[in-house]
């Protein structure tokens, strides 16, 4: 597809996994930052995502909104980037992109929400406990050089940069697997271009001092 690429996004936001990702295809697109508040709830916007929330891309007549949706759109729309396994090899690509979108990321809210699930009540929620969801992950990084093989793919995308923001803030145990695996994510070229641009995006939004 040759269809003109636009993301939707504000660098202080999830918006910076659709960038890495974008960054990784190696392909063209344009940024509109959308800044927070009344510009996200605009009639305009909510044309693109009715939650009002970013990221979103739109990429000829396709939108897509879902940093995990995002990944694997974009993974499957440019496949010469080389960022999803062959159809037949996607078990563990598949299974660790849903497991960090659903899973993972609720964990990691309620935790910083301060909501603790009852013991008696951890069946109801997808995670279990918030132990059982780091040794879960552990596992996740540790069984190849990535989460879907010895290849990098869109899953590391998005599971990395769960890891290297929760390790940012404290909002996932600062264990040695995950560690080493965030460096290695913060190795990729595209993620230190995507870092910059939205670091520089930062910088030009901030308010003068």
């Amino acid at each position: 597809m040759t269809d003109t690429l636009v993301l939707y996004t504000n660098p202080m936001s999830r918006g910076r996994i659709a960038r890495w990702m974008l960054e990784e295809t190696g392909v063209d697109y344009r940024t509109e930052i959308v800044p927070f508040g009344p510009p996200m709830k605009t009639d305009a916007y909510r044309a693109t995502n009715p939650l009002g929330k970013v990221p979103a891309i739109v990429h000829g007549d396709a939108v897509v909104t879902e940093c995990a949706a995002i990944c694997a759109y974009l993974a499957d729309a440019f496949p010469d980037a080389g960022l999803a396994p062959a159809p037949s090899a996607r078990a563990d690509y598949y299974r660790w992109l849903f497991f960090a979108a659903g899973p993972l990321e609720q964990a990691i809210v309620n935790r910083a929400l301060g909501v603790e699930v009852p013991p008696e009540r951890r069946g109801m929620v997808g995670y279990g406990s918030f132990a059982t969801m780091m040794d879960t992950l552990e596992m996740a990084v540790t069984r190849h050089a990535f989460v879907a093989g010895d290849r990098f793919s869109a899953a590391d995308v998005y599971v990395g940069s769960h890891i290297l923001w929760g390790l940012g803030f404290g909002s996932i145990e600062a264990r040695p697997a995950f560690e080493a695996y965030g460096a290695r994510m913060k190795e990729r070229p595209a993620h230190q271009r995507a870092t910059a641009l939205d670091d520089a995006a930062t910088t030009a939004a901030a308010p003068p001092s």
